[in-house]
């Protein structure tokens, strides 16, 4: 009867631990959609940001700006570059945080000088281990995205790309190809090129067009608020993964817990019956002695 009675117990354990993987899975579903939603609220300003940019480079070919520095003049080797780091606050989210924390040893391991920023606090733990120095001001949560977070993590880059202390800036996160594919992907921030706002479908515009008070100002207005809604872009889809593959992970969980229940209770019906069988041969053979005895 003890292995009846642990039986049960690993039973009632796992049915507890399968309530809170489906409820995990539920809360990740409903962060996802309430993310996505934010996104294509916002995607149609930052897109007309990007079109008013390529307007501008379209009628000023010759146009040079500070955001499109190249920094020409230093060698590759000795150039700084900066890397923000999108990972998660916790885990339970299968390989979510190792992919992407790979790519991002991999591609520093690439330069001499990096500056190392982190979004998220498995990422914060994970090189604090290996003795990596981050930024130590650089203190962001990976929940729940917000336009005020990627505006403070726009403007501490651009600063600092602005003053010539970093003189590229990439991140690193988790783009979600689509429900079933996830991969960890490399954005450059800084400097801009061109190209970036190339339409090529789009017809070349001849008319003369002028800029007021100049496209210099107006660039300098422009791309802190595009690099904003860049960064905000890059937070809702790496959390919008992580959901994701949390919700991934859950499902698994639950299968594997329900499974887990039916072998249970099929070991305990099991042995359910062979006491009960045993209880039936002991009082048969009660009787049968009684029965010779008499």
């Amino acid at each position: 009867m003890a292995g009846m009675r642990e039986i049960r117990e690993r039973i009632a354990s796992v049915s507890e631990i399968m309530k809170i993987t489906n409820a995990m899975y539920l809360i990740s579903s409903s962060n996802l959609k309430k993310a996505k939603k934010r996104l294509e609220n916002t995607e149609p300003y930052f897109e007309k940001l990007q079109s008013t940019i390529h307007h501008i480079l379209l009628h000023t070919p010759e146009f040079e700006h500070k955001y499109f520095d190249q920094r020409e003049e230093k060698k590759p080797e000795d150039k700084m570059i900066g890397y923000i780091v999108v990972t998660a606050d916790k885990g339970l989210a299968g390989a979510y945080n190792h992919n992407v924390l790979k790519l991002a040893e991999q591609e520093m391991a690439k330069h001499k000088n990096t500056c190392l920023f982190v979004v998220g606090q498995i990422g914060r733990h994970y090189f604090s281990r290996k003795n990596v120095t981050i930024d130590a001001e650089f203190l962001y949560t990976a929940q729940n995205p917000t336009l005020y977070r990627a505006r403070a993590i726009a403007e501490t880059v651009t600063d600092l790309f602005e003053r010539k202390y970093l003189d590229e800036v990439y991140v690193i996160y988790t783009k979600m190809i689509n429900s079933m594919d996830m991969e960890p992907e490399m954005l450059k921030l800084f400097p801009l090129e061109r190209e970036d706002f190339e339409h090529p479908l789009q017809k070349q515009d001849h008319d003369i067009v002028t800029f007021r008070p100049s496209p210099e100002k107006v660039m300098d207005h422009l791309v802190p608020n595009y690099m904003k809604g860049l960064i905000f872009g890059v937070l809702v889809e790496a959390f919008s993964s992580e959901q994701n593959a949390r919700m991934t992970a859950m499902s698994g969980a639950t299968t594997s817990a329900s499974e887990m229940i039916k072998e249970l209770s099929l070991q305990y019906n099991r042995a359910r019956q062979a006491a009960i069988t045993q209880e039936i041969t002991e009082i048969v053979s009660g009787a049968n002695a009684q029965k010779d005895e008499s």
